[in-house]
């Protein structure tokens, strides 16, 4: 198995930048509830919401393409960028990445 080094920044205000292992495979949910990172996560981590979301800033080619599905849920995201991705769909495939989290203290969720 693969591990690789996931990079999450914070919007909101206080909060440092946290390196953290992720290994191939795995979500950045799954490696932010692990680390004790607040990322809402309404439906369960399935892909059957957009609170989970964040932006992919660097490593976009190193994780699972976008699906249809996903895209969907992320136009009802709170401020939806280019570089907006599911973090229960951000599926490290093979490489770094980094991200950041929209700040989870204003959140309204779908």
């Amino acid at each position: 198995m693969n591990i690789y080094q996931l990079t999450v920044n914070f919007e909101e205000k206080g909060k440092a930048q946290i390196q953290l292992p992720i290994a191939g495979g795995e979500s950045v949910l799954e490696v932010c509830l692990d680390n004790g990172i607040d990322l809402q996560h309404n439906c369960g981590g399935v892909c059957g919401c957009s609170t989970c979301h964040v932006y992919v800033t660097k490593g976009m080619d190193n994780i699972q393409e976008i699906s249809d599905k996903e895209e969907d849920f992320i136009d009802r995201a709170v401020s939806p960028k280019i570089s907006s991705r599911l973090g229960c769909q951000c599926i490290v495939i093979n490489g770094n990445i980094e991200v950041t989290i929209p700040n989870q203290s204003e959140f309204l969720g779908h």
